[in-house]
């Protein structure tokens, strides 16, 4: 994904959120799925994870979907770019179960605000949450 795109989605990301606008994008790379497997699901080997945010200003995106550019997509990584806002704004610095429950409705419903409306139709987004393990 090029900067250029990630810049437009940040800014959907911001217009679609109550968080300000942080004058940069965040860093983007792409890793094989094992990646997600490690680290964003905890070893789980039936992971579905396509993306995640570190909480230190990288995005990581699975490889196999690196030169996909559709909506479903770009929706992944306006739910990333949530998360890289909600870092930035620090309100959840501390986060226990329930502060990350919170974190991921929110990504969640700015997800679904994204993909609807550059759908032009109603997509569902269904979440599994994994029990917490902070």
């Amino acid at each position: 994904m090029d900067a250029n795109l990630l810049t437009i989605l940040l800014s959907w990301t911001v217009y679609l959120s109550s968080y300000p606008h942080p004058g940069e994008i965040p860093e983007l790379y792409y890793k094989p799925h094992r990646f997600f497997v490690d680290n964003a699901c905890a070893g789980n080997e039936k992971c579905r994870a396509a993306a995640w945010y570190n909480d230190q200003g990288v995005i990581f995106m699975d490889e196999r979907i690196k030169d996909n550019t559709d909506a479903v997509t770009r929706s992944v990584v306006v739910h990333e770019l949530v998360h890289y806002l909600q870092d930035l704004s620090g309100e959840y610095k501390d986060v226990d179960c329930d502060l990350y429950a919170k974190r991921e409705r929110e990504a969640y419903a700015i997800q679904r605000q994204y993909i609807n409306k550059i759908a032009g139709r109603f997509m569902a987004i269904y979440v599994n949450y994994p029990p917490c393990t902070l």
